[in-house]
């Protein structure tokens, strides 16, 4: 789940609220829960956000090599 832009990081927190709500009833009724364990969510702007609730996997490219260089 990306969330939508925000200057504010905690503006994504009920996105991903909501998120990892629907990923936990979804894993309630999936044939086997072991298999649907990855909730993707954040970026490098609210990655810190997304992991309080709950994500296990983050995007985080830009914190690690910085903005992308336009090319053209």
């Amino acid at each position: 789940t990306m969330a939508a832009p925000s200057a504010n990081a905690d503006d994504a927190r009920l996105c991903f609220s909501r998120c990892r709500d629907l990923f936990d009833e979804i894993r309630g009724i999936v044939s086997d829960p072991r298999r649907f364990n990855i909730l993707s969510m954040g970026m490098s702007k609210d990655f810190e956000v997304a992991v309080e609730e709950g994500a296990t996997l983050v995007r985080v490219g830009t914190a690690l090599f910085g903005p992308r260089i336009d090319s053209h």
